[in-house]
Order: structure tokens, then C-alpha cells, then sequence
């Protein structure tokens, strides 16, 4: 089992930032996908940024330049730090891990972004 617990989510204006931290515990490997999704109202949820344990990356288009994600030393903490955030990057946040076969979810945060 793994738990998952993020932080850092708040309200913040356009054109700010905000980072958001997904603190991992339990059985975890070395060899892991941990990554950040998001659901604004009303849609789906969508996969915004992922890393594997080697440090390799994937974003998606709309955060491309903006976003980063990125682990923490001690490998089971992953950060997302959002630079000019836009209105429509409001939504919950999720922290997921593939983890052994299995993939778990955290219980979300919210970032709100508005003037």
C-alpha cells in the first residue's frame, strides 16, 4: 500500500504561482511514475505532468513551459511548481503513483485561480 498526501494547493491571481508538494509513503519502489493529474468542473480528470524515477518527464501541451515537475531528494516526493497560472488551470489536483503494478491516488487540492 501507498498513501499519498499533497499540499500546497490555495487561491492565487493570474500570473502567479503556486507549487504543490505529494508526499509518498508505505511500500515503494525504486522503480516508479509519479505524477500529477487534474479535474476542473464539470470534466474529466486529465493528466497534467508525470516523472519516472530516472527523472524523466512528460507534460501536457497547456502547461508546457510553464509547469515543472520535479522529485524531491529523497525520491518519494514529488513537487509541482505552476508559474503563470491562467484561470483555466483552476481545478483539483491529484497526486497519482504507479507504484508495483498498482496505482494510487491522493486526495486532491485545490488551486483556484482568479482576480
Amino acid at each position: 500500500q501507498v498513501q499519498l498526501v499533497e499540499s500546497g494547493g490555495g487561491l492565487v491571481q493570474p500570473g502567479g504561482s503556486l507549487r504543490l508538494s505529494c508526499a509518498a509513503s508505505g511500500s515503494i519502489f525504486s522503480s516508479n511514475v509519479m505524477g500529477w493529474y487534474r479535474q476542473a468542473p464539470g470534466r474529466e480528470r486529465a493528466l497534467v505532468a508525470r516523472i519516472t524515477s530516472v527523472g524523466s518527464t512528460n507534460y501536457v501541451d497547456s502547461v508546457k513551459g510553464r509547469f515543472t515537475i520535479s522529485r524531491g531528494n529523497a525520491k518519494n516526493t514529488v513537487y509541482l511548481q505552476m508559474n503563470n497560472l491562467k484561470p483555466e488551470d483552476t481545478a483539483v489536483y491529484y497526486c497519482n503513483c504507479l507504484n508495483g503494478g498498482m496505482e494510487y491516488w491522493g486526495k486532491g487540492t485545490l488551486v483556484t485561480v482568479s482576480s
